[in-house]
């Protein structure tokens, strides 16, 4: 079914080739002529019937006029606007963030209470992908849905064929591709959505051709002895397609905010345990919302540990009272800062006056 604005146009093309073709009938006219008098009819009475048919709508301020129609149309300065308009859904969406610890990897995200009638931890928003996987998402929900499905499909089909677990880095590859693949046509939009996945990767030896055990031999499937890869992995995935691996990763609403307060962590130097993560993503959420104090939110957190940790390399939920404990401690921070900040602006007034004595 065409839109109001859709159907007029197409009456007014109608008509105008009508009345193109019987002003030029018979008067040795050629096509061109007819096709410029069409033309002409076509603008002046689909500008008659629809005034702002040629205009952007008023709420889209940008100088892409006509460029943002289309996921196949790039700007003349290179700018694909579909996409952008995606992450402008990401960006309204509630913070979510991945914390890369040195024993595991943690998603924590802000869901915001937009009804008093919804059940405390029903609508989950971090999905498991695979038993040592799992992913939190920013923006449309159902295409984070559809997200974590097709993610599950990838992790399915890799273990299938592999006959292994699929890694982190395979699977953001993948996915990555996938929603790039959702920028390229026409018939198709980009995922509103931006999505952290983390996992814990099996460790082993790290394999190099033409090396067999602890010494070199022909041929191929040898092993570095003593370096290893695997372990924690951390990746956050863009409307684009585009991705990358991080210590510690934000998006939503509050990513700004996010990413300043775990810059102050180190999170590179790889000292911070699973344990103090949790404390610490429960504080990041609780400053990031901050700014948004005037909508309730609900705190919903996994973790995916080593196999000597409490989760065994599975991704799963942290534990109710080791949540609750983080949650308290987030908010005793916050209050203690907010404190902080009475007693300063207290004590401005009084150092003020002593300058004037």
């Amino acid at each position: 079914m065409f839109l109001p604005h859709i159907e007029l146009q197409l009456a007014a093309s109608r008509r105008a080739l009508h009345r193109a073709w019987s002003l030029t009938c018979g008067r040795g006219k050629t096509r061109k002529d007819i096709i410029s008098r069409a033309s002409s009819y076509f603008q002046s009475r689909t500008l008659l019937l629809h005034p702002n048919i040629w205009k952007s709508p008023p709420h889209i301020k940008h100088h892409g006029t006509g460029y943002d129609l289309t996921n196949s149309v790039f700007s003349p300065d290179g700018r694909n606007f579909q996409v952008e308009y995606a992450v402008k859904a990401v960006e309204n969406g509630g913070t979510s963030i991945g914390i890369r610890c040195k024993d595991g990897v943690i998603l924590a995200v802000e869901k915001v209470i937009t009804s008093k009638l919804l059940k405390a931890g029903a609508n989950k928003r971090i999905a498991t992908i695979d038993r040592h996987m799992g992913a939190v998402s920013s923006g449309l929900v159902p295409d984070g849905r559809h997200f974590v499905s097709r993610a599950r499909d990838e992790a399915g089909s890799w273990r299938k064929t592999y006959k292994t677990p699929i890694t982190t880095k395979d699977l953001a590859s993948r996915m990555g591709g996938y929603l790039q693949a959702y920028t390229l046509y026409s018939s198709v939009r980009p995922f509103g959505v931006t999505a952290i996945v983390a996992g814990w990767d099996s460790e082993l030896e790290l394999p190099v051709d033409g090396q067999v055990g602890n010494g070199p031999s022909i041929g191929s499937g040898g092993k570095v002895p003593g370096m290893t890869y695997g372990g924690p992995g951390l990746y956050m995935i863009e409307p684009s397609g585009q991705y990358w691996g991080y210590y510690g990763a934000a998006t939503g609403k509050g990513r700004q905010t996010a990413k300043a307060e775990m810059e102050k962590l180190d999170l590179a130097a790889g000292k911070l345990s699973l344990l103090d993560g949790v404390k610490e993503a429960a504080k990041i959420i609780y400053i990031a919302h901050a700014d948004n104090k005037d909508k309730e939110f609900e705190l919903e957190m996994t973790w995916i540990s080593n196999l000597d940790g409490p989760t065994k390399g599975r991704h799963q939920e942290v534990p109710k009272e080791l949540l609750d404990e983080a949650e308290r401690l987030a908010k005793k921070s916050l209050e203690d800062d907010d404190d902080e900040e009475e007693t300063k602006d207290d004590d401005k007034p009084a150092d003020e006056d002593k300058m004037e004595e």
